[in-house]
């Protein structure tokens, strides 16, 4: 075994045959047909998250780790592999897959390789799935200089793979941190920096997440805002200077040609974005970091796209924080595979919530449960006003431990009845507003969802503990599952 990967035992799951399979042992080419058919799929019993030990004192790098999620196995809620690599203070962020169900029906193609974007360091690992699913290795490393070289972009993002076989990396910053962000292409064969996807003739934009429709030729993506000021955590003098995102820009997924930029606010901070599952869908949503809301957008019948507010969430009044307002700071969406029900995470309130969308235009929540937060009652924080709540939400402490950090990245299973909540967000804002957090580490907790009337409870039977991990405190951030997930497919 390599050095750079540990197992936590000698695991080997007999029923962990390649998810690209089909049920009865055929090959159909990876994925599903529909989104529909994906949530009869088989339940996952696998799940890759990102471990970050970056700007910590262990000086040890981060790692891509394999969790037992399968309550029929002896290691249920273990880590039972560990990835690390090579190097230190990457920062590894949202990966994506080489393939997607937009391939289902190729029998040449196999969703065997996940692809890591590092934030920090501007770096790409590729890593081998299909070989051991239990034990994921390292077949590539696309160093920065490269990546700098053809494309003078950092900072990576998020990842998703194209109609066309190639992956794409949406990159917030370039290497001195400016807002000159971009997409970046990689042949999924070769895994060589091919270049920019974006028209050079629309100049420069800022750059954060995206989504694509293809039946309606469509890419949205959005924007983070100017990364070096706010890469090393937030400052409210920052406000009001153009330094944080504002638009959704709107692109033809055949010419690459900027279409237009929806304005939605000042210092809004639209980061995470997804349209609905289904193809024909011209309705999708973002979440507004900074202003602590979500945005519902669509194409009109003239063609256009707009967008409106379809979610605000208040600020409390608080004392004995950093700040006499708190506010929610909403960071990760995702949809349901039928479309209906939206989920959302506030990493400072500690709330996950879930929202019925039959109606996009006007969501109605349906579910919420705390998971952390800085809102606990017994804490140095005294709510004085809050619009919403009529007493503080009690600690969260699950199996014993007393959760630090707040509910941040999500994935939900297909058959939408199953959550995992991660809780960092990203170093410098983990040691600005929970500092426990990375002393203590993170954890991965699931909470049940009723799919008939809407609602969510915390499983109390399933805890990841990271604060105990071999190379000391680990924060967990994004997941993905082998088979692929509702965060990673699109269909065309």
């Amino acid at each position: 075994m390599s050095k750079i990967q540990t197992k936590a035992s000698d695991v080997k799951h007999p029923d962990q045959r390649n998810p690209n399979k089909g049920r009865r042992g055929s090959y159909h080419g990876p994925g599903y047909a529909s989104p529909l058919d994906a949530m009869k799929g088989p339940r996952e019993k696998l799940i890759y998250i990102q471990c970050s030990l970056t700007g910590t004192e262990s000086r040890q790098p981060d790692y891509l780790a394999t969790v037992d999620v399968d309550p029929e196995s002896p290691h249920y809620c273990q880590v039972i592999h560990r990835l690390r690599m090579p190097y230190l203070d990457d920062e590894l962020h949202h990966s994506g897959w080489n393939a997607s169900s937009r391939s289902f029906g190729d029998t040449s193609i196999e969703r065997n390789r996940l692809v890591l974007p590092c934030l920090r360091s501007g770096r790409i690992y590729v890593v081998d799935t299909g070989s051991d699913l239990c034990a994921p290795s390292l077949c590539k490393i696309i160093e920065p200089h490269e990546i700098i070289r053809k494309t003078n972009l950092s900072l990576l993002n998020s990842t998703h793979c194209l109609g066309s076989g190639e992956v794409m990396i949406s990159a917030i910053g370039d290497t001195f941190g400016n807002g000159r962000g971009g997409l970046l292409l990689l042949d999924p064969e070769t895994w060589e920096v091919k270049g920019t996807w974006e028209c050079p003739e629309d100049g420069p934009v800022q750059m954060s997440d995206f989504w694509f429709q293809p039946r309606h030729n469509v890419l949205i993506s959005t924007e983070a805002g100017v990364p070096k000021f706010f890469i090393d955590g937030f400052k409210p003098e920052d406000l009001r200077k153009g330094r944080y995102g504002r638009h959704l820009n709107v692109w033809d997924l055949t010419t690459h040609r900027l279409l237009q930029s929806i304005d939605v606010g000042e210092d809004s901070d639209p980061l995470e974005i997804r349209f609905l599952h289904n193809p024909n869908s011209v309705h999708g949503y973002v979440a507004c970091l900074l202003e602590s809301s979500i945005h519902h957008f669509f194409k009109t019948e003239d063609g256009c796209w707009a967008a409106e507010k379809v979610i605000q969430i208040p600020n409390k009044k608080v004392s004995g924080w950093i700040y006499p307002e708190m506010p929610g700071f909403t960071f990760d969406i995702l949809i349901s595979l039928d479309d209906r029900f939206l989920y959302l995470s506030n990493w400072i309130h500690g709330d996950v919530r879930q929202y019925d969308i039959t109606d996009p235009h006007c969501p109605k929540l349906v579910g919420q449960v705390f998971v952390g937060g800085s809102l606990q009652k017994g804490g140095p924080v005294t709510v004085l006003e809050d619009p919403e709540l009529d007493c503080q939400p009690d600690p969260f402490v699950i199996q014993g431990k007393k959760v630090q950090g707040g509910s941040q990245m999500m994935q939900l299973s297909l058959d939408g009845t199953r959550l995992y909540v991660t809780n960092s967000l990203l170093t410098p804002w983990d040691k600005q507003f929970y500092p426990k957090l990375i002393r203590e580490g993170s954890v991965m907790v699931q909470l049940d969802v009723d799919t008939v009337k809407g609602g969510l409870s915390v499983n109390k039977n399933f805890l990841v503990d990271f604060g105990h991990e071999p190379f000391g405190p680990a924060r967990a951030h994004g997941m993905s599952f082998p088979g692929g997930d509702c965060t990673s497919d699109i269909w065309e």
